[in-house]
This record gives C-alpha cells, structure tokens and sequence, in this order.
C-alpha cells in the first residue's frame, strides 16, 4: 500500500509531524537543562498525541482511498482491510 494523499492532506500531516519534531528537540532540551519531571512528562505526552494524529490522519486517508476503489476483487479489499486494522491498532 503506497501512501497517497492529497496537496491538503499531506500539508496537515507534515505540519504534525514538524510540530511533534519541534516538541521533541524541545524535551531532549528540558532533560539537558533538568527541567522538572512533571513538566518532561507533559510535553511527552503531548508529542505522543500529535504523532498519534498524525499516524491517524494517515491511516484514515487509507482507508478513504481503499472505500473508494469499488473496482478491487473482495479478497483485494479484505486483504487492505486487514492491513489497515493492522495499522490502526498498532497506534492504538
């Protein structure tokens, strides 16, 4: 299953993951300068959910593109189908 998204989709993607990027050299920095462990521990937590979305946004998109190839045999489709369960409940 080769990812495709569209111009807005991608963008809203990409612009997660760069915040969760952000969010992440941001933590490694806090634990340098040893910032508060409550305060670690919020923004992990707060990169996790912007990756989770992220990973989301992106299995949804595949699972919109696989709905609407009405064209593929039954076992194509369950094949896809149990691929992206397969995705989904590893973010889950």
């Amino acid at each position: 299953m080769q990812l495709e998204l569209a111009a807005d989709e991608l963008r809203s993607v990409l612009n997660r993951l760069r915040r969760a990027q952000g969010q992440i050299a941001g933590i490694i920095k806090m634990i340098e300068d040893g910032r508060d462990c409550e305060d670690v521990i919020t923004q992990l937590a707060a990169v996790s959910r912007a990756l989770d979305r992220a990973g989301f946004a992106i299995i949804a998109t595949g699972l919109q593109h696989c709905m609407a190839e009405g064209e593929q045999s039954p076992g194509d489709r369950d094949e896809m189908r149990a691929r992206l369960e397969k995705l989904f409940l590893s973010l889950a």
